[in-house]
């Protein structure tokens, strides 16, 4: 039985596309009221009109910007139930020599960083009022050896923070937990499967289950 998340607040960074989206509609589909955070401030106004929600244009690598989406979703909205931090971008699995300092700078600036932000601007207001969930978007890559030199730390990085982040506000009330998909099917995946980057075959052969994830899936 579905959950009913009738007058939940929910924010979702990264929340446009991808995971998401998916999640976003998740959520909205249960009822809650859905804050569709992203850098894309086009791509989450159609989809929080789509699904009856809000939306917001955000850099998540901006401390000031994060701290006053936060500050504002919550004056504005109401006290944020559950935050998912979505944002994030990949890189292509390239050899170190051959990977420029700039994108593993990125990397670890948006997946990272981002994260860290988002996650710190909202479970302060939860740990205040004592109570809250944080969910952060990790990956598969942040436990295993992959070519993916900034990825896969950045993403190693979400994992422990994440449980330093549940040790620190579990007693306030706020639950910090992260998810791990595996290789999942998202515009950014698609676009380096059409470009030749990536091998579906090789990919699926990897996975739990034999083949790729759906965004729906790492959703519920």
């Amino acid at each position: 039985m579905s959950a009913d998340m009738s007058g939940r607040i929910i924010v979702v960074t990264g929340g446009a596309s991808g995971i998401g989206e998916a999640v976003c509609r998740l959520f909205a589909d249960r009822g809650a009221t859905v804050v569709v955070a992203d850098r894309d401030g086009a791509g989450a106004g159609a989809l929080a009109d789509e699904l009856s929600g809000r939306s917001v244009s955000v850099d998540v690598t901006s401390e000031e910007a994060v701290r006053d989406v936060a500050n504002g979703i919550e004056a504005d909205i109401g006290p944020v139930d559950v935050l998912v931090t979505s944002a994030g971008i990949t890189q292509p699995p390239l050899p170190p020599e051959e990977f420029q300092q700039s994108a593993w700078d990125h990397v670890l600036d948006v997946d990272l960083r981002g994260t860290w932000l988002s996650a710190t601007a909202f479970g302060h207001h939860m740990a205040v009022r004592g109570r809250g969930s944080i969910v952060t978007i990790a990956s598969i890559a942040g436990m295993r050896s992959m070519p993916l030199h900034a990825y896969t730390p950045a993403k190693a990085a979400v994992i422990a923070m994440t449980a330093d982040l549940a040790a620190e506000w579990g007693r306030s009330g706020v639950r910090v937990n992260s998810v791990s998909p595996g290789y999942t099917l998202t515009p950014l995946l698609q676009d380096q499967i059409d470009k030749g980057m990536r091998d579906t075959t090789t990919l699926a052969g990897e996975a739990a289950l034999g083949r790729l994830v759906h965004t729906e899936e790492v959703a519920e």
